[in-house]
């Protein structure tokens, strides 16, 4: 297997992609932020401090992937056609967050998808730390990528 982020000296390097066509491409990524229930519950009940923590993380993974090309070194700058984060109450000590992106484009969004469900997972994490430091981000992958030459990637359950 070759891996397309070096040149032939071994040197990092951004693909060039300009002779690849444009396809629909899209991923899906998953997280979990796994708490305490008694903190669940401040977030389920809309009790914790800063305010809506499940509405603030979701603009914050769309945020997000809007910027990867900003934060992952050789990610390139994509026109998005799609970013949603869907977050979700997993009764008794998680939220779970599912990330799906859509670009018309000559490379994958499998990285933006992963970038938002973590700044979202992470942002849970932030919005709820004073009262729950012992929180843990879990699980965080890609579990969907359709589109371009590789085709079609569905993780196992």
């Amino acid at each position: 297997m070759t891996l397309t982020h070096f040149d032939e000296a071994g040197r990092a390097a951004m693909v060039d992609v300009a002779a690849k066509p444009e396809t629909e491409r899209r991923a899906v990524a998953r997280a979990r932020v796994v708490m305490e229930p008694a903190t669940l519950a401040l977030i389920a009940e809309g009790r914790a401090g800063k305010g809506d923590v499940l509405g603030v993380a979701r603009l914050a993974g769309i945020m997000a992937a809007k910027r990867t090309s900003d934060l992952i070194p050789l990610c390139h700058p994509l026109m998005l056609t799609k970013v949603s984060v869907d977050l979700r109450i997993a009764e008794p000590d998680a939220v779970e967050i599912e990330a799906e992106v859509r670009v018309t484009g000559r490379t994958g969004v499998e990285m933006e998808a992963l970038t938002a469900a973590s700044v979202a997972a992470l942002t849970v994490y932030d919005m709820v730390k004073a009262v729950d430091r012992g929180m843990r981000i879990e699980d965080l992958r890609l579990v969907l990528k359709e589109g371009g030459k590789s085709g079609r990637f569905e993780a196992p359950a």
